[in-house]
């Protein structure tokens, strides 16, 4: 499958940005889906995670109350929401697609991703 991610930009602190992550070439439903950033100098880190029919997600602890992932399998895209933007969300975002089971839970956030889109730049000034 082939991700396309958009959405990114520049933003000031508590601000808000939706990215889009849009897949083909493969059945979209089949995939779980997650969004990662990766800070200037840092590793990559996990940011949320969502499940093949979209029922269960889960979020890193800075993420959370703050971002919300949501997908539209009928469009083949996944969506990260983002409110309440810091300095500290500056990073490249991800997204990412995983071959899982039917009915597998949020558990399948870690571990190895099949494919991965080109990233998109989120930039939040104080």
């Amino acid at each position: 499958v082939q991700l396309q991610a958009s959405g990114g930009g520049l933003v000031q602190a508590g601000g808000s940005l939706r990215l889009s992550c849009a897949a083909s070439g493969r059945t979209f439903s089949n995939y779980a889906m997650g969004w990662f950033r990766q800070a200037p100098g840092k590793e990559r880190e996990f940011v949320a995670y969502i499940t093949r029919i979209g029922g269960n997600t889960y979020y890193t602890d800075s993420a959370k109350g703050r971002f919300t992932i949501s997908r539209d399998n009928a469009k083949n895209t996944v969506y990260l929401q983002m409110n309440s933007l810091k300095p500290e969300d500056t990073a490249v975002y991800y997204c990412a697609a995983k071959i899982v089971p039917l009915y597998s839970g949020t558990n399948y956030y870690t571990g190895r991703y099949d494919y991965w889109g080109q990233g998109t730049q989120v930039t939040v000034s104080s």
